[in-house]
């Protein structure tokens, strides 16, 4: 029985494949034919040359030869119109430039400066996330410009608030989380594409490009400078940074290194000279590293060549105009102006650039050399590339190449594992090396770095606060030392302007950085008295861990100042 069910399962199953298959001959013969119909109907007909002949003559236009945006920049519509900014700045002198870059940007597409909070359309604050406290401010800043939103949304509108910079990188999806305030967060390669979005923002959606590059340097971005003293600038030859210390944001905020073509760089520099700039900084993040690869000329043809006893993590590219050809080409450009440069890397002092520091005279003899530790387990912990004896070598060929040089340094209190001896060895350190000037500050643990996935942040808060005391007092210590073997010398000081204490007295900077105070009334032999961006002898008579006290002697210039052969 069962087999016979068997079998007229299978004789049904077979008589309904076998329709199917009929009916889907069936079918296709009939698209076929009308694929047939089709095909003979189209070559009857007529062909596109007898639409162009019939066609009107075409109409050429004239299109600007314009490069297309960056792909990561989505292209921006009809330009503001009598909206004003206020924008604020907070960190580094990188996020300074920044906020030359955003504004170059927003002027050019229609938006009008302000210097008030209470006038402005558009806040928006460049922001830095380094440590903790400076994320702190802004969370603060916010806080007092939320009330102010509220209350302008009742009055006179609508205020659009906006984050940008490194916290808004770090910190996008929390920023524009948190309370509703903020309506647009762009990071630091997200300038280009600001006009779109306060557009965006305009209509009260909250928007955000916070997608980081390899390629965007700005180099086709003249920023407008906002200094207030009209003597110094700062210029970013480099963006981004490829060491990735252990404690470090950078990486994650600013994203790989990329330089800044050299004819960039210098077309930017000879614009400020015109404009009667006395002083240049260029600025990275690892400002010595700088490489433009667009050329295959320079120095760096070769295998790049690094400080003694250093070393790093990352494979360094060949060939290309280095940081040393860059400084030449810069140093060349006006003997009247300053040249200075930061923030460097230890590893990136090869002789050579020493050598060119030593023998240009308007290259500033100071140099900044951030140790972060004198401990070399914690300098390993912290993948700095170099133990303490390299970096003391380091300093010991610095001041043999370059006489007089004064240097400067960073250090972190209380980084993970630190021990109480590797803290006695920092402050050894400090009182070996003697710095002019220092920046030290207590570890704050950084999202996304190597630190936060591996290492614990173990040293209670109390500890890193009373070890960055001692840092402080004996840095500060040795700062008086040596500002006090000045007292004497005659130094050569560009005037920035009116000191801050008192009117009656100027302020300005000698070579090594290091502020000098001095009245606006010069000795006899001289007369004249000086203005901001002239260059003066200063006879210094007194002096603290901070600056330097003094008589002016008269006007000089930078080229034939006598007081180079005392620096």
């Amino acid at each position: 029985m069962e087999g016979l069910k068997m079998l007229s399962f299978v004789y049904h199953a077979s008589l309904r494949m076998s329709r199917r298959y009929v009916s889907s001959g069936i079918t296709n013969v009939v698209k076929n034919t009308k694929r047939e119909e089709f095909t003979a109907r189209l070559a009857a007909g007529p062909h596109l040359k007898e639409f162009l002949a019939k066609s009107t003559p075409p109409i050429e236009l004239s299109l600007p030869d314009e490069e297309d945006p960056p792909p990561y920049v989505a292209a921006s519509s009809a330009p503001a119109l009598n909206n004003k900014v206020y924008l604020e700045t907070y960190g580094c002198q990188m996020n300074v430039n920044d906020t030359d870059i955003a504004w170059s940007i927003l002027q050019s597409s229609g938006y009008t400066r302000t210097s008030s909070v209470a006038e402005a359309d558009v806040i928006l604050l460049v922001t830095c996330s380094v440590r903790e406290k400076a994320e702190q401010a802004i969370w603060n800043r916010l806080q007092q410009l939320g009330a102010l939103k509220r209350k302008r949304s009742r009055s006179k509108g609508r205020l659009t608030i906006g984050i940008l910079g490194c916290m808004a990188e770090r910190l996008k999806d929390e920023i524009l989380q948190r309370e509703k305030l903020v309506d647009l967060v762009a990071g630091p390669d997200a300038y280009r594409d600001l006009p779109r979005l306060l557009m965006v923002a305009e209509t009260g959606r909250q928007v955000a490009n916070v997608l980081l590059s390899l390629d965007e340097t700005y180099a086709d971005i003249m920023p407008v400078q906002t200094s207030s003293n009209n003597v110094t600038a700062f210029v970013s030859i480099m963006r981004g940074c490829d060491n990735m210390c252990t404690y470090c944001i950078v990486p994650f905020t600013r994203g790989r290194e990329r330089s800044r073509p050299v004819f960039s760089v210098l077309e930017e520099v000879r614009m400020l000279s015109d404009q009667g700039i006395k002083e240049v900084t260029l600025l990275g993040q690892n400002v010595n590293s700088y490489l433009d690869s667009t050329t295959a000329q320079g120095s760096g043809a070769g295998t790049p060549r690094l400080s003694r006893g250093f070393s790093t993590i990352y494979r360094q590219k060949q060939g290309g105009l280095r940081f040393v050809d860059l400084l030449d080409q810069v140093s060349r450009i006006n003997p009247e102006m300053r040249i200075r440069f930061t923030s460097p890397h230890p590893k990136d002092f090869p002789d050579e650039v020493l050598q060119l520091i030593c023998d240009r005279p308007n290259v500033c003899k100071q140099i900044h050399i951030p140790a972060q530790s004198g401990s070399t387990r914690v300098l390993e912990t912290m993948r700095r590339g170099y133990s303490r004896e390299a970096y003391l070598e380091l300093v010991q060929n610095i001041r043999q190449c370059i006489p007089g040089v004064s240097l400067s340094s960073d250090f972190i209190a209380g980084f993970c594992q630190e021990t109480e001896d590797d803290h006695q060895q920092t402050i050894s350190l400090l009182r070996e090396v003697s710095y002019n000037s220092a920046f030290l500050f207590a570890y704050s643990m950084r999202k996304k770095t190597r630190a936060f996935h591996r290492l614990q942040d173990d040293v209670p808060a109390e500890v890193k606060k009373r070890r960055l005391e001692e840092l402080i007092s004996v840095y500060r210590e040795e700062a008086d030392r040596v500002n006090r073997l000045a007292v004497g010398s005659t130094q050569l000081v560009l005037v920035e302007g009116p000191s801050k204490r008192s009117p009656l007295e100027l302020c300005g900077r000698n070579d090594g950085n290091t502020k000098v105070i001095f009245a606006n009334s010069p000795s006899l032999d001289h007369g004249a008295q000086v203005q901001p961006g002239d260059y003066c002898l200063v006879k210094i008579t007194s002096s603290s861990s901070q600056s330097l006290k003094g008589r002016l002697l008269g006007p000089t210039t930078l080229q034939y100042s006598p007081a180079y052969s005392e620096l």
